[in-house]
């Protein structure tokens, strides 16, 4: 193997080994959500039972247990705006490594000399072609949907 092969293939592992890990770290933070999704819901069920008992309760106590629902609110909506974001961004590391491996593929056919290349491997050779480039679409549109959403939230 020549040295930039070497580099290539380590490089190549070393992206894979970054994507599983992040993608490690993105299912955690999707149960520690959930969690809290969960957490939050007990919090509110238990606010509205208190605002629907008691009618006779001071009005700055029935004021305080609305701000407090209005915070869970927020802070629900703010998690799911999270989740939201952690979804994409599983989505752009399932595209960046079948994006990884259809390139593999085509390096194949690359290196072959065109001599030696079937009518079939040609074939071959602008299938994955035209999956890679659809690949790199969707990756765009991912790209496209956050920086909108970044925008609109600004």
């Amino acid at each position: 193997y020549p040295t930039w092969k070497r580099t290539l293939t380590r490089r190549a592992r070393e992206a894979q080994m970054n994507r599983f890990c992040k993608a490690q770290t993105i299912q955690r933070r999707l149960e520690e959500i959930e969690v809290t999704f969960r957490e939050l819901e007990q919090q509110g069920i238990k606010l509205e039972k208190l605002l629907r008992d008691e009618d006779s309760s001071p009005a700055d106590k029935k004021t305080q247990w609305m701000n407090q629902l209005l915070y869970l609110v927020q802070k629900k909506n703010s998690l799911m705006t999270e989740e939201s974001d952690l979804m994409i961004t599983v989505q752009e590391l399932k595209l960046e490594e079948q994006q990884w491996q259809l390139d593999q593929k085509l390096r194949y056919y690359l290196n072959k000399e065109e001599a030696l290349k079937t009518p079939k491997d040609r074939e071959a050779e602008q299938k994955i072609l035209a999956q890679l480039l659809d690949v790199v679409n969707k990756r765009n549109a991912l790209i496209q949907i956050q920086e909108e959403r970044r925008l609109s939230e600004l």
